[in-house]
């Protein structure tokens, strides 16, 4: 078949796409931002793009299109789909049509932590051998790719509760049907789409009456929204996960915190092994313990799933570290909500007491632009030292008032360029800067890297 895809390099649907090209299918797709780590990873699979979405691309020999959530009506290319004829699906529908039909299915859901968990599942269960397929929203360093596809009977699927598509708005994940559910926090997100936290809470609810009795559901023991959720019934035995509760079915802490961690996994509070790994905060703790749960459920023994967590690479740009310059540590991250960039700024914070923590911000996501967490944001940046922000004309809202109670701590700037200068002029050895962006940060990562690099931009000593 040939296959086109609108909206083909956000994580999702480039996964989608890699699947597509995996199964034999002819591929191509389109997009207004093409930028790596998924426009690099299409053009290696031979999947040829279209920037922009004019309505010549939809060519009368294409045997379907698939519509990713970032289209809506009056765009050029989804007008020019309706009026063709051509058959139209969303890329969730797609998916489980077409891939998870008679899997295992794996689904790791929740507002924060779910591409680390469901990589860590994967790997999990590729190192125990049973080779799974998998969709992760990110690219796994492990395997570095987003997407596989495999004869395997077993699927991970990173379960995304944003909608489905301009035609279809219930969450993406209650197309999946999961054996084996992994819950790793729900708080309110996506305010373009969802009104309150209760709107949320009824796409986990509709995701809840999707899992069979014989299936596994495992949660966040400390999470109270989950709790909420919880209580509302469910169908399948529940197991809890918690880094902070020593009653959840599964427990962890850590034993040694530094350049190489060490943990201990407790289960009903009796230890059942221990094991050392590259990753650092809490709330990779809790990533670890929801894959742990879940590759149990399908027979792996906590032992292995150790070993294996102990190999594991993490993913990119989820505090991935870019390298050092100068005696500057420069990491990437994927921050999206205040929350995941406090446990980000806590985790640096824990292993590097008596550096600098830079915070380096793009409020891009939706939910950002809108205003909706100015306070929680606020609040967030307390664990930084010093925070140097990326302001846009997308804001609803303005980052120099909202923060100028923060005083110096806090620089707005409004041109990269601009910030990348005042950045550098700050900088001095021993820094730990961590750029947070679900964007290209307008190419900001690179720019800091070869400023830092060529010797141009000097530092101050310690």
């Amino acid at each position: 078949m040939r296959i086109h895809i609108l909206g083909i390099c956000g994580t999702f649907m480039g996964g989608v796409a890699a699947l597509a090209k995996a199964a034999g299918h002819q591929v191509s797709g389109s997009d207004e931002n093409v930028y790596p780590p998924m426009s690099t990873q299409l053009r290696k699979l031979g999947i040829r793009l279209h920037d922009g979405y004019d309505a010549a691309q939809l060519s009368e020999d294409l045997d379907c299109v698939l519509v990713g959530n970032v289209m809506r009506r009056g765009n050029p290319a989804v007008e020019a789909l309706l009026e063709s004829g051509l058959p139209y699906y969303s890329g969730p529908e797609w998916l489980a049509e077409n891939v998870l039909k008679d899997k295992w299915v794996f689904a790791v859901a929740g507002t924060h932590g779910k591409t680390t968990a469901t990589s860590m599942l994967a790997w999990i269960l590729d190192y125990a051998g049973l080779a799974p397929g998998f969709l992760v929203g990110g690219v796994p360093r492990n395997f570095s790719m987003s997407a596989h596809l495999s004869r395997s009977k077993y699927f991970v699927v990173e379960a995304d509760e944003y909608d489905t598509a301009f035609f279809d708005k219930r969450a993406k994940f209650v197309h999946y049907r999961p054996r084996t559910l992994a819950i790793t926090n729900i708080e309110f997100d996506h305010a373009d789409i969802y009104p309150d936290l209760d709107a949320i809470l009824r796409q986990f609810r509709q995701l809840l009456r999707t899992i069979p009795g014989r299936g596994l559901i495992t949660a966040n023991g400390h999470d109270p929204n989950i709790a909420e959720l919880l209580s509302g019934g469910a169908w399948t035995p529940v197991e809890t996960f918690s880094a902070r509760d020593d009653a959840a079915t599964w427990s962890a802490k850590y034993d040694l915190v530094g350049a190489k961690s060490r943990f201990s996994v407790y289960r009903h509070g009796e230890k059942v092994g221990q094991t050392g790994w590259a990753l650092i905060g809490p709330h990779n703790l809790e990533n670890a313990l929801a894959a742990i749960g879940s590759a149990v459920h399908a027979g792996v023994s906590v032992e292995l799933a150790l070993e294996a967590l102990s190999q594991f690479q993490g993913v990119k740009r989820r505090l991935e570290k870019r390298g050092v310059y100068q005696a500057v540590s420069v990491y990437e991250d994927f921050a999206h909500h205040p929350t995941a960039i406090a446990a980000t700024l806590s985790a640096l914070r824990a292993q590097h007491k008596n550096r600098r923590i830079i915070a380096v911000v793009e409020p891009r996501s939706n939910s950002m632009r809108m205003g909706v967490h100015e306070d929680a944001l606020r609040t967030a940046l307390d664990g930084a030292d010093r925070v140097f922000m990326l302001a846009s004309e997308q804001l609803d809202w303005n980052p120099e008032s909202a923060f100028a109670m923060l005083g110096d701590k806090v620089a707005v700037e409004w041109d990269v360029d601009a910030l990348l200068g005042r950045l550098t002029g700050d900088l001095a050895r021993g820094d730990q800067v961590v750029l947070m962006s679900n964007g290209n940060f307008g190419g900001l990562p690179r720019l800091l890297q070869q400023a830092l690099k060529s010797g141009n931009v000097r530092v101050a000593g310690d």
